[in-house]
């Protein structure tokens, strides 16, 4: 079939060349063009401008998420404030929990006595709670974490003192019974 093409347009060259196109022909397409050409660039102006403020955007808000995300603030612990304190503050809690698990093993003999005395110590605990909380706001941190310090030191000694009460009222019981 390209045959039978390429052999009539030989036949029928002549033809094809008798109209020829006009000078202002090539002029009007040159505007045309140009025309075309700034208005596809407008366009593309546009669209950059508008992905470049949303790309701008997206990174200042993935910006302002990992800093805050990285550098919020963590719960401010006594050894923050004061290693010292936190060395005490551990060895106060430990001395608290066993000699409150003595307090429990007198608690069956005494059981009346036992609970005026966990109420005691209940709201000890209840302030020393108060403080820690303190402590994440307090503008003198180190005053608030020697209170705290000072709160088990005073827990300590009240278990103490129980513990020798009960001591006592256990030693009376027995010397009575004879």
């Amino acid at each position: 079939m390209s045959k039978k093409i390429e052999e009539y347009v030989k036949e029928n060259k002549k033809a094809f060349d008798i109209g020829v196109p006009s000078e202002d022909l090539w002029c009007k397409i040159e505007v045309g063009l140009n025309e075309r050409e700034s208005g596809k660039k407008k366009k593309r102006l546009g669209l950059p401008f508008w992905l470049g403020a949303a790309a701008s955007l997206l990174a200042g808000m993935t910006f302002v998420f990992m800093y805050t995300y990285f550098n919020r603030k963590k719960e401010v612990e006594i050894a923050d404030v004061n290693p010292g304190y936190a060395k005490k503050e551990m060895k106060f809690a430990s001395l608290i929990e066993e000699k409150k698990d003595s307090l429990q093993i007198y608690a069956k003999d005494n059981p009346d006595l036992y609970n005026k005395f966990s109420n005691d110590l209940l709201e000890l605990n209840k302030d020393y709670i108060n403080l820690k909380m303190e402590l994440q706001h307090s503008p003198d941190q180190k005053l608030v974490v020697q209170a705290m310090v000072r709160n088990l030191e005073i827990q300590l000694q009240i278990i103490n003192q129980q513990l020798s009460v009960i001591s006592q009222v256990n030693a009376y019981k027995k010397e009575n019974q004879i």
